[in-house]
């Protein structure tokens, strides 16, 4: 299983990126609203999951944990597969799904494309009460501390080469990194290199 990947950005098209990691570039299916964001040369985090089907073996990519872990509990609703997961996380936010899941809003979840009413109807029977402890958890979402410093030094002008050495550093630096202040993580990964 790839559960997430942080690389250079190579390509975009609406439905899917390109990401170089490690001289490898894999193609991530996201939906159009997360590739409008991405810039070719930039350097991203995706948190990811793989589709291993029959003929073919496919890769999403989600900018956010809650968002990753959403794709595959929709996807334990009877009927509803890969596509239809990720065509309601592009028109809707995790916790608009949620809420509608949990307030029993047919209405909401019936302009998902590929569900339609029964469906709709389903998939709050089958999730009504396995999203409450995640509704729980996707309130205190925040981005990853890779998110955090990569828009921290592309914003200070550093390079997308510059910004993954720093992230690598700091993942060899510190043994616990995803415990670390945010704040001594940028101040070690400034302090990593020619000083701007």
């Amino acid at each position: 299983m790839i559960a997430s990947l942080t690389g250079t950005i190579k390509s975009v098209r609406s439905g899917n990126v390109v990401v170089e990691v490690g001289g490898v570039g894999l193609l991530v299916n996201v939906s159009p609203r997360v590739s409008a964001a991405f810039t070719v040369g930039t350097s991203t985090s995706l948190h990811t999951v793989l589709v291993v089907r029959e003929d073919a073996l496919t890769l999403y990519g989600f900018e956010s944990h809650a968002a990753r872990e959403l794709f595959e509990l929709l996807q334990t609703v009877t009927g509803i597969g890969p596509k239809v997961a990720q065509s309601a996380l592009n028109i809707y936010e995790t916790a608009e799904i949620v809420s509608a899941i949990k307030n029993e809003q047919t209405e909401i979840l019936e302009r998902i494309p590929g569900l339609g009413k029964k469906g709709a109807q389903r998939l709050i029977l089958e999730l009504r009460e396995k999203v409450d402890n995640f509704e729980a958890g996707e309130t205190t979402m925040v981005g990853s501390w890779r998110d955090q410093i990569t828009s921290a030094l592309i914003g200070l002008g550093f390079t997308a080469r510059e910004t993954q050495e720093r992230i690598d550093q700091l993942s060899a630096q510190f043994k616990d990194v995803a415990g670390e202040p945010i704040g001594d993580l940028l101040r070690a990964a400034l302090a990593g290199g020619v000083q701007r």
